[in-house]
């Protein structure tokens, strides 16, 4: 049956086929001089872009939208009292039939209008929940139509999808009776939003269709009426066939205020007229002389521009690059070309860090950062690292909002950014406290080696600072440094104990203290610390050789869940559109992701071990 019925629609034998002619271009907007928008509906459905001539010319860098391949739609649907009966149920019929023959990548919302507007249900994918609000729609229960509240509500819904063309499906039977809104506003408000306009009328003898007429021509769209609800089906259809061949151009007219336009595409013409006129700019009257002086005075402007850039090239010595090249072979440079130091360079930025560091440097969080920066032996300052997020933070917002994201994931990548070059930082001082642990036993047996050989304290650091890697090698050089400049050893111990945050380096420098202070033998503390120190690390490794098999639970636990998801929706991306698309699916998600969170965390407690 429906084969035959657009076949029917094919050949012109139903009256409601006028949606599908082929070629034509059904609107031409220039309200928004210089930006032009048209409505092409080509004879086939095709991915390739329609060439575009404007007055003969060839129109080149315009944006098109594919009305076939992703839009948002809204179905709006009149259920006021003038419908009740057979209308309501043969309306809500064809509509259902447009909905379950919408393409894949469409998103689809419902929004029902009586005494007041009401959206049905939210956009998605899926067009369950679309068809079950058509199938189940009544009549209101109080009198009136809030058409054009209804249409500026549908609108306001379309504006906030970010992606693909927005396309308002309108099914009405009266005239507007109870609405706030205007006509006028609900056209510039659907024009701001970029949304195109299809009503669909059921005329009867005293029906006006001059409201919705001028409502489809000043949005790009097309007005339809149907004799009776009979008809509905058939024009549901071809408006259905017509928006998979419709395109939505939009570009830069070369032509000027109250010129005429003709534009063709594909065999299909249109005329329009552009906005205004030649001695008129936003409604205001400009001299003559002065429109034809524009153009020559950018042309003079830019000349000059050009004209000056090549002087300045041109007065550039000859052989200036090959001998900066030379001078530092020669040993002849000019103190005065000397490169300064970075601090003096950038001056401005000097004086913003140190404003920076004067007004938060006393924060806590300050001074972890400076922790972190030191126990990771990066080559930063805390300040550098603090603007170094910042500007992470910005990148991933700008990167976020470029790509149509929203808001919270906007915020919420925004945090991400900013808290990356931190998370680096503590990955490379933890990645440094282990490297440091486990030269420890190794380095205690060294000094204790040099004790025992005679050699004094200073003398055993200052082996382990000549055979020792870093970042024990490193950290004990320091030591010495200070030590020569005047600093006592056991603040300079305890000071580096503190940079490092090693427990174990804590337990040796309090047992170096203790020694030098009531006396003993330090060689054999050393070897009795080096042995608990070795004992620990090695029951370390234990603990987590056997909970490997826990925390490996965990990591398939986790992402077995992710595994499948992606794996189904390769496989059969239309089974998981309820998933993604719809409301419950959304929940679902949402606490599927915190019981493997609350999970994760409790089986990362149970394999977990501190020594």
């Amino acid at each position: 049956m429906r084969r035959l019925l657009l076949a029917a629609l094919a050949v012109g034998l139903i009256p409601g086929a006028a949606f599908a002619a082929p070629p034509s271009i059904t609107a031409v907007d220039t309200s928004g001089y210089p930006t032009v928008r048209a409505t092409i509906v080509t004879t086939t459905a095709t991915n390739r872009v329609p060439a575009l001539r404007e007055n003969g010319q060839r129109v080149v860098g315009f944006e098109a939208t594919n009305l076939g391949r992703e839009k948002s739609v809204v179905v709006l649907f009149d259920r006021s009292q003038s419908m009740m009966g057979k209308a309501i149920k043969d309306a809500s019929a064809a509509a259902s039939t447009f909905v379950r023959a919408k393409p894949a990548r469409d998103r689809i919302a419902v929004v029902a209008v009586g005494k007041r507007a009401v959206q049905l249900t939210d956009f998605s994918r899926s067009a369950a929940e679309a068809d079950a609000a058509l199938r189940n729609m009544r009549v209101d229960g109080v009198r009136g139509t809030a058409l054009y509240d209804a249409v500026l509500l549908s609108v306001q819904a379309l504006e906030a999808q970010r992606s693909g063309a927005r396309v308002l499906v309108l099914l009405t039977d009266g005239q507007e009776v109870s609405s706030d809104a205007s006509l006028n506003s609900v056209i510039a408000a659907a024009r701001e939003a970029e949304v195109t306009v299809y009503p669909i009328a059921i005329e009867s003898p005293s029906f006006r269709p001059a409201p919705l007429q001028r409502l489809a021509e000043e949005t790009g769209g097309r007005y339809q009426g149907a004799s009776g609800t009979g008809a509905l089906q058939a024009i549901y259809a071809s408006l259905g066939e017509e928006l998979r061949r419709t395109w939505q151009v939009s570009y830069v007219t070369t032509a000027r205020p109250g010129e005429k336009l003709a534009l063709s595409s594909d065999g299909a013409t249109a005329e329009a007229r552009v906005a205004g006129s030649l001695d008129t700019v936003d409604g205001a009257s400009v001299p003559a002389p002065l429109l034809k002086a524009g153009p020559v005075f950018v042309v003079t402007f830019v000349g000059i521009c050009i004209l000056l850039a090549v002087i300045f090239l041109l007065r550039k010595p000859l052989g200036t690059g090959l001998k900066r090249r030379i001078e530092p072979h020669l040993g002849e440079g000019d103190p005065k070309q000397a490169r300064k130091p970075a601090q003096e360079r950038f001056v401005t930025a000097s004086t913003v860090m140190r404003a920076t560091e004067s007004a938060f440097g006393h924060l806590r969080v300050w001074h972890r950062l400076h922790r972190h920066l030191e126990r990771a032996d990066l080559p930063l300052r805390t300040v550098e690292l603090v603007y170094i997020c910042a500007g992470s933070a910005l990148g991933f917002a700008l990167v976020a909002t470029l790509f149509g994201a929203g808001f919270v994931l906007s915020l919420l990548l925004m945090a991400l950014g900013g808290a990356a070059p931190v998370m680096f930082v503590a990955f490379k001082a933890k990645r440094r406290l282990t490297a440091l642990e486990d030269q420890l036993p190794d380095l205690l047996i060294t000094l204790a080696a040099s004790l025992k050989a005679g050699h004094s304290f200073r003398q055993g650091i200052q082996a382990v600072v000549e055979e020792g890697q870093p970042p024990a090698s490193t950290e004990f050089k320091r030591v010495l440094t200070e030590t020569r400049l005047g600093r006592p050893m056991d603040a300079a111990l305890g000071d580096m104990a503190e940079r490092v945050g090693s427990k174990n380096l804590s337990f040796v420098v309090t047992a170096v203290t203790i020694q030098r202070q009531v006396g003993g033998s330090l060689a054999g503390i050393f070897d009795m610390v080096a042995e608990a120190v070795r004992q620990r690390q090695q029951f370390a490794r234990k603990i987590r050789s056997l909970t490997a098999m826990g925390r490996a639970s965990a990591y398939v636990l986790v992402g077995v869940p992710f595994f499948m998801l992606g794996a189904i929706t390769l496989v059969n991306a239309e089974y998981m559109e309820p998933l993604y698309h719809t409301p419950t699916g959304h929940k679902l998600m949402i606490m599927g992701v915190l019981m493997m969170g609350f999970g994760s965390l409790l089986l990362r407690r149970i394999v977990s071990f501190r020594g």
